[in-house]
């Protein structure tokens, strides 16, 4: 099974480097973006085929490692 981890800047968290490329974008005359946020995406396998079971690893991999939960969401996907 691979599993998809999108995390992001919760709402109301200043996104700096979405600051940085809004800017940027905006220099290059792409005058039509507005509230760029910028996140990370993590993929990999997991030999597991209980979807459950899958969910709840990857749910607790990223309370503890992939996502600082202060600050962050995540999103999970997983795709067999």
């Amino acid at each position: 099974m691979k599993a998809v981890v999108n995390v992001f800047l919760k709402a109301g968290v200043l996104d700096s480097q979405g600051k940085a490329v809004h800017h940027a974008l905006e220099s290059l005359h792409f005058n039509n973006v507005s509230n760029v946020r910028v996140g990370k995406q993590i993929i990999f396998n997991l030999d597991e085929n209980n979807e459950q079971k899958a969910m709840e690893d990857v749910t607790k991999m990223c309370e503890e490692l992939l996502a600082n939960t202060v600050i962050e969401d995540y999103k999970i996907e997983l795709i067999k």
